[in-house]
């Protein structure tokens, strides 16, 4: 959902190289934190072989910025399960990120299923 042509360019396409289990982290930060997400996703798009290494600190700022938001919190919450299981695949599979598609799909799933009472 955005306003624009069809979605975020950048961030699209740093979903498609390599890192599709990060689309999880992208996709809940890009509500709120729109500046520190399409960063990340251009660093990402960048760096398709090196982009752990080096994005690490546009990763710590989007997630920082993310976690102050209370729809983040509660998704962290509420979804820990999945999204604990999508970090351990990453882990495993860091050659071969797309294993963890499956993981992906299921922490999505949750993460849509929240709603934040206000």
């Amino acid at each position: 959902m955005g306003a624009g042509s069809g979605g975020s360019g950048p961030v699209r396409a740093a979903l498609t190289v390599r890192s599709l289990p990060r689309q999880a982290a992208l996709e809940v930060a890009a509500r709120h934190c729109r500046g520190e997400m399409e960063q990340y996703g251009r660093c990402v798009a960048a760096s398709p072989a090196t982009w752990q290494q080096d994005c690490h600190q546009l990763k710590l700022r989007m997630a920082r910025c993310a976690s102050s938001h209370p729809i983040v919190q509660k998704i962290r919450h509420d979804c820990a399960e999945p999204f604990a299981a999508f970090e351990q695949c990453l882990k495993q599979n860091q050659a071969s990120v797309m294993n963890c598609t499956e993981h992906v799909n299921q922490f999505l799933m949750c993460a849509e299923q929240v709603k934040l009472m206000t």
